[in-house]
């Protein structure tokens, strides 16, 4: 069988191309000109990307379509008029994980860390298939165990029906689909339902207590968990921490990572391997070595400039995302640079990104780029809405962004070397932080 992906750079779409290549099907697929770090691995596994065109559509292909097209797609358009299987990608893999014993983790936050760690450690041990949300995708046919991200965002996993389901923390988000807090947690209600076998959830978060009435392993720093986090210590050199399990200690823990939200995706993930056998000493060695997933907290050291690219998108990863920076750099100047893709989350959480982004000692606001939203729709909402309430906040004007021969636009930021520069946004932010990579390694 042959699969065409339209839309295949998207990081979901791309780890799920990448697994149904490894299980030997043919896979190819369509996306945007310009280069996005999730299309790497595709290219590195020989997968074919093309432009949009209906030239691609052939019979005999089974389409999967990202969630972000419809059909004024080309593609989508011909391959409904030629009558072909078509699958939207949560359908496909939705139908994938039925074939194997699956844990799903979700959750606003964290989700992405915490399935990379418990792949990496249970892959080093007895081998998974994996769907990371970084764009990381990997399969052996031989493997009996699915470890994968599941997204909230238009209840999109509800398609999943998952053995064991790990759920991080509950809050505002994707403003542009729930009506509100209790729509988002009825969602999460509903797909925890879903799990056959074990729950695990940070007890930590109100939120998520509120919705679970059903047995389940409770983790975070207070003493009504079932899984306790102790004499945490978070220095430069990452952080450390001792774990309890039903009141029994279970071993001191290293993690290369800063913050204490990455404890907690740590305590997760360590409590998930225990109780599917994996030995102790394998846990802590492959934690240890983790590095983190792709797009959190990846730092460019040029000169005595410190450059970090990070996914965080939303208050609360904003905040943790420069709490990180201050626990490895404590002696050095934090400067954001956020770059918003929806309208709607700043329009109803502009001032919790300004009390996110005070934490920085200076900050860049970017114009609203979004794909699924028009700016005509919510007038009045920009970067001015945020920066009027940051007393050392800054517009950066980033228009043609995605042209790498425009340099001029992060010259401003040449005025903080030496210093932490972190890029955040769920979009192509990376691509100032190469733009500036490329001055600063010119004045070298």
């Amino acid at each position: 069988m042959k699969y065409h992906f339209i839309g295949i750079k998207g990081s979901g779409m791309s780890a799920l191309a990448q697994i149904l290549c490894d299980l030997g099907l043919y896979v190819q697929g369509s996306d945007v000109d310009h280069h996005l770090y999730s299309e790497d691995l595709l290219r590195s596994k020989n997968i074919p990307i093309y432009s949009f065109d209906s030239n691609n559509i052939n019979i005999g292909l089974t389409i999967i379509v990202g969630n972000a097209f419809d059909e004024s797609n080309v593609e989508l358009k011909k391959a409904k008029e030629l009558n072909l299987n078509i699958y939207k990608y949560t359908e496909m893999l939705g139908e994938l994980v039925k074939k194997y014993k699956t844990l799903s983790i979700c959750g606003t936050h964290g989700k992405t860390t915490t399935t990379s760690m418990i792949s990496y450690i249970m892959n080093n041990t007895i081998g998974v298939n994996y769907l990371i949300g970084d764009g990381t995708g990997f399969a052996n046919k031989n493997n009996e165990i699915f470890i994968m991200e599941a997204c909230e965002f238009k209840r999109n996993f509800l398609h999943y029906y998952p053995k064991d389901i790990i759920l991080t923390n509950i809050d505002m988000d994707h403003l542009d689909y729930f009506k509100d807090l209790d729509d988002i947690k009825d969602a999460f209600k509903e797909f925890i339902g879903h799990a056959e076998n074990t729950l695990i959830a940070c007890g930590d978060d109100l939120n998520v207590r509120s919705i679970i009435n059903r047995e389940v392993i409770y983790y975070g720093f207070n003493s009504n968990n079932d899984v306790v986090i102790e004499n945490m210590i978070l220095d430069e050199t990452g952080s450390s921490f001792d774990l309890y399990y039903n009141r029994d200690y279970l071993d001191t823990f290293k993690i290369n990572l800063y913050g204490s939200h990455m404890v907690l995706n740590a305590a997760a993930a360590i409590i998930y391997c225990y109780i599917n056998d994996i030995p102790i000493e394998d846990i802590k060695r492959y934690i240890n070595e983790f590095k983190g997933a792709k797009r959190r907290f990846k730092e460019t050291i040029v000169n005595n400039t410190i450059l970090i690219d990070d996914y965080a998108h939303h208050p609360t990863e904003i905040k943790t995302a420069i709490l990180s920076a201050k626990q490895k750099y404590p002696n050095k100047k934090i400067v954001s640079v956020f770059f918003e893709n929806t309208f709607s989350r700043t329009q109803k959480l502009y001032k919790e990104y300004a009390n996110s982004l005070k934490l920085s000692d200076i900050v860049f606001v970017t114009d609203i780029l979004s794909d699924r939203e028009k700016k005509e729709d919510y007038n009045g909402v920009g970067p001015q809405l945020i920066l009027d309430l940051l007393k050392e906040g800054y517009y950066l004007n980033i228009d043609n962004f995605l042209d790498n021969n425009n340099l001029n636009i992060v010259k401003p930021l040449l005025n903080y070397k030496n210093d932490v520069i972190i890029f955040m946004g769920c979009k192509e932010v990376y691509y100032l932080k190469d733009k500036l990579e490329v001055l600063l390694k010119e004045e070298i």
